[in-house]
């Protein structure tokens, strides 16, 4: 089931079967039947870890959504809540208990499992409301870093960069100080830990200090990481804000994609038969699970969108081939060989088909005028052309009203690029935002200033040009077919956090100390002293494993970037990635924007 977790070089079941195993352990707490209400965000995170059927074998017959009102009826013995500490969600489960009382009169039992903390006030809301006695467990559950691929950790904590940066909340650092806990009690202590940014410092004092208080927690695991490289989301503000070029990148670009499933519009995957012109389209959205157990998507996941079309043309060519053979199978052996192969065969046609629909779907997209302007638009900004100036694509775009986080997008990533904006620049377009899209778009321009995504420029100085000469941010000559170099995943832009990766790597941080001067936060090293016997003697050949986690948020196309550096010959080095959340450029700036209501006179 889980057998592209333990494919890469860390084997990420391990963490699974812990998070599995903590689950277990709670529900059988609570004896009898049970019921689980869900707060709706975390089914996703929890179908990665656990399926209905653990959860069914721990008598767990029924599943509701949490939602206000009274719970439909069930007969079981336990209701179990399972959320995360959010005031708001305390009111509903308190209106939940409240109107059960009344009108039952067998006696359930009701239990909360907070993810991924116990929080005092959730509990004091609790008791305000008067329910907090009619709750019997009251755990927590520290679901801090969830495996989704064999090389891929996310925490899905969707709202990280706006407390990082915004609200000064630093939560979700603490929680993914103890997420690197976890990991180093599975996979031994990492000896060297790199950081660039304020909330990398934040995080490894953190780990420092939990290390420090509980001096068991040094364990006698032969270490399979040598090196953590933290890094803050807003040291590369950049490259979120591109378009993502790769076959993964574009799909979340497009449709996004939700705990490794995808859904997509249905008409594409309707089975085509002969005579059935006629017969009505299906309507529900088509739900693709995507990750690297199916064989083909592992191949093209990664690939420039460009260079897919020939890998699918050539698996059509061998698995049609397949088929023939059928026709030469003569004996009753060789005929028993084949129906052997054909389960393999017909899940590897279904693969084809679907990812063919996918690639259609995405193609007439890329194949769009109003794509390929916008594309053209954002390289010129990103290789350092007219980045000081208003631009006339952009004015035209409002002037049209197209969506605006499209518009924010483009606006924030000229700001980035250009080191802020000249003063004149940013009032302009403020100007023109407001006016064309409401003026209760101002919270979100303020959020975006605070972020550092749109500002003016200070000092008159534009760093962008230094950075992206020195870094070799911006490639001319790539090739999409056969890569050499990590450019490729966004057609001439090298993301700056990869590079990072990557120079860390060979020949070191020294080299570029200047550009780091320029970037914000400090940048460090700590080293984590190892028991004896436990120091790692690398044996000829054998790759260095670095685990890259980015705080505030990755994007897949950079998740495609590290995994080419991994797969490079001589490369020295594996990346495992881990993150606070999977994100695109929309879903980032869309968890930055607010919206002022008008008072309701």
């Amino acid at each position: 089931m889980a057998a592209h977790l333990s494919s890469g070089r860390v084997n990420l079941t391990a963490l699974r079967e812990a998070g599995r195993r903590e689950l277990r352990e709670f529900l059988d707490k609570c004896a009898g039947s049970k019921a689980i209400v869900w707060d709706e965000y975390l089914t996703g995170p929890f179908g990665l870890i656990a399926q209905y059927s653990l959860l069914k074998e721990h008598e767990v017959e029924k599943m509701f959504t949490l939602k206000a009102g009274r719970l439909p009826p069930a007969d079981v013995k336990n209701i179990i809540f399972f959320v995360r500490p959010r005031l708001e969600l305390m009111d509903i489960i308190a209106e939940n208990v409240l109107s059960e009382d009344r009108v039952r009169s067998p006696v359930r039992d009701f239990h909360i499992l907070f993810v991924p903390r116990r929080s005092l006030l959730c509990e004091q809301r609790l008791k305000d409301q008067g329910v907090l006695g009619s709750i019997i467990h009251r755990e927590e559950y520290s679901l801090d870093l969830i495996p989704f691929d064999g090389d891929l950790l996310s925490m899905e904590s969707e709202s990280a960069f706006k407390e990082c940066y915004l609200e000064n909340d630093q939560t979700s650092l603490y929680h993914a100080a103890k997420g690197l806990m976890t990991l180093q009690a599975l996979y031994g202590t990492i000896p060297q830990i790199f950081g660039k940014g304020e909330c990398a410092r934040h995080v490894a004092n953190m780990m420092i200090r939990m290390k420090r208080e509980f001096p068991g927690s040094q364990n006698s695991i032969f270490p399979v990481f040598d090196t953590l490289l933290l890094l803050d989301r807003n040291v590369d503000l950049l490259t979120p804000l591109a378009t993502q070029l790769t076959y993964e990148g574009l799909i979340d670009e497009i449709y996004g994609i939700q705990n490794t499933y995808v859904k997509l519009p249905p008409e594409k995957f309707a089975p085509k038969k002969q005579g059935e012109g006629g017969k009505e389209l299906p309507t529900e959205p088509k739900k693709l699970q995507l990750n690297s157990a199916e064989e083909l998507y592992a191949e093209i996941r990664d690939k420039n969108f460009n260079a897919v079309g020939s890998v699918l043309s050539k698996k059509a060519k061998i698995i049609s081939a397949a088929f023939e053979e059928r026709h030469h199978a003569k004996t009753v052996g060789e005929i028993k060989q084949f129906v052997l192969q054909l389960p393999h065969m017909q899940a590897a046609r279904t693969s084809l088909a679907n990812h063919t629909s996918i690639a259609e779907l995405i193609k007439d997209i890329t194949t769009s005028e109003d794509f390929f302007d916008n594309l053209t638009v954002e390289q010129e900004f990103m290789s350092g052309i007219d980045t000081d100036k208003t631009n006339n694509y952009i004015e035209d775009c409002i002037a049209q009203k197209h969506p605006l986080i499209k518009i924010l997008r483009m606006v924030c990533l000229q700001s980035v690029c250009n080191s802020g904006l000249k003063q004149k620049v940013l009032d302009y377009y403020k100007r023109e935002i407001l006016q064309t899209y409401g003026y209760e778009h101002i919270l979100t321009l303020n959020n975006l200033e605070k972020a550092g995504l749109l500002k003016p420029q200070a000092s008159g100085r534009n760093n962008y040009p230094t950075i992206r000469k020195t870094m070799r941010l911006w490639m001319d000559d790539i090739n999409e077919q056969n890569p050499n170099d990590i450019s490729y995943v966004y057609s001439g832009y090298a993301p700056l956090s990869v590079r990072l990766a990557q120079l860390l790597a060979r020949p070191g941080w020294r080299s570029i100390e200047e550009v780091l001067k320029m970037l914000p936060g400090p940048h460090f090293e700590e080293r984590q002293q190892l028991p004896t016997g436990l120091q790692k003697k690398r044996q000829h050949g054998e790759n260095r494993v670095t685990l890259v986690f980015f705080l505030g948020g990755v994007t897949y196309a950079e998740i495609a970037a590290l995994r080419f550096l991994s797969q490079i010959e001589d490369g020295g080095t594996e990346y495992v990635i881990a993150t606070t959340k999977l994100i695109n450029g929309t879903s980032w700036i869309k968890s930055l924007m607010e919206k002022l209501e008008p008072p309701p006179f």
